[in-house]
């Protein structure tokens, strides 16, 4: 029961990651230079991007619950 609960959690952490619009120039950027990488920028997300914020961070916890419970069961 707990292994199906973290599979179906993990796909829809995936799926919820994927969603999400990214904030920087990624990894290419940091390497390259481009742009201003600042770790600590107060970005204010709204509606929609707000939703799947919390809910990923929501299912991540659950994540990291679910796979400590698995392994302690």
């Amino acid at each position: 029961m707990l292994n199906a609960l973290l599979m179906i959690d993990s796909a829809l952490l995936i799926i919820l990651t994927l969603l999400q619009s990214g904030k920087t120039d990624g990894i290419s950027g940091a390497f390259t230079g481009n742009g201003s990488l600042n770790l600590f920028a107060n970005v204010k997300e709204r509606g929609s991007e707000k939703v799947i914020s919390n809910i990923t961070l929501v299912l991540g916890i659950l994540f990291f619950v679910l796979v400590i419970a698995v392994r302690i069961a």
